[in-house]
């Protein structure tokens, strides 16, 4: 077997066409990336993800997204399976702190490698747990997100998420094969959620909402798009309402993440976060 050290990695900044090589990585883990997402993650930040080489050659990656001068998010913390074991991992990190130094920062991790995020200063501030269940419902009492001032869409969103995201959130919105709506009453934004086609079936996220009837409202509305398909739901675990919710409509538990900060913890409250956006961006 050849012998590769941590001198012999070359990191840099990856294009958007290469991105797509980290959602691969990522579907091979068996994280269910979205289908589409390579744009809006590329649009949050476009330097914000960073691959190693050997001899040209990708063996690992990671991202290391700057929302803005003060909230940042880490998330494709890959090695090619067959290049595990060489520090390139290790390396990969390093590289992705220093270009958040200084901010507060989030990711969400698998929880076997909690304790390794715990020793880099983060800390745990809740879990995200992912639902399965089946899509094909009624879809009443909502409006095409898309058709709102982007302006009030983008002022509900910033005060769920720890930074403002215009860039991929108007992306988001409008990915191909996804699906925004929202709950305007008395003329004001009430709520709003995506579903978005993945490698298996379909994910909700967000679905942000002020109070349980409007979540199930968007729920049911956005789980008519999925059409049968295998649905996917990331709720935080301190929501109630949300694990009700998932109750109400059979979905099953199937897997974790580690929701963690560094720097400080922007402390939003989760009470109107019936499904976080995504895993790899926050």
């Amino acid at each position: 077997m050849a012998q590769f050290g941590t001198a012999d990695l070359s990191i840099r900044t990856m294009t958007l066409p290469e991105l797509q090589l980290a959602l691969d990585w990522a579907a091979a883990e068996g994280w269910n990336p979205g289908v589409n997402g390579a744009a809006c993650f590329h649009a949050a930040d476009p330097e914000g993800f960073l691959v190693g080489e050997i001899d040209g050659e990708p063996v690992a990656c990671i991202s290391a997204v700057r929302y803005d001068e003060r909230f940042g998010f880490g998330g494709f913390y890959i090695a090619r399976p067959d290049m595990r074991g060489y520090g390139f991992g290790f390396a990969m990190w390093r590289a992705a702190s220093r270009r958040l130094a200084g901010l507060t920062v989030g990711l969400d991790g698998v929880i076997e490698q909690q304790a390794n995020y715990a020793r880099s200063g983060f800390v745990l501030a809740h879990r995200n747990l992912r639902f399965e269940g089946i899509g094909g419902t009624e879809s009443v009492g909502v409006v095409d997100a898309m058709a709102l001032p982007f302006d009030q869409l983008l002022a509900y969103d910033r005060d769920l998420f720890p930074a403002a995201r215009p860039h991929f959130l108007r992306c988001w919105i409008s990915q191909p094969g996804g699906v925004a709506r929202a709950v305007v009453e008395d003329g004001r934004l009430r709520g709003y959620g995506v579903i978005r086609p993945c490698r298996r079936g379909f994910k909700i996220g967000p679905l942000f909402a002020n109070d349980e009837r409007i979540a199930e409202t968007l729920f049911s509305a956005l789980a008519a798009h999925a059409a049968d398909a295998p649905l996917f739901l990331d709720i935080p675990e301190p929501n109630a309402a949300a694990r009700a919710l998932v109750d109400r409509h059979g979905m099953t538990f199937v897997f974790e993440t580690a929701r963690m900060y560094a720097n400080g913890d922007p402390a939003l409250s989760l009470e109107c976060q019936y499904g976080i956006t995504t895993f790899e961006l926050g």
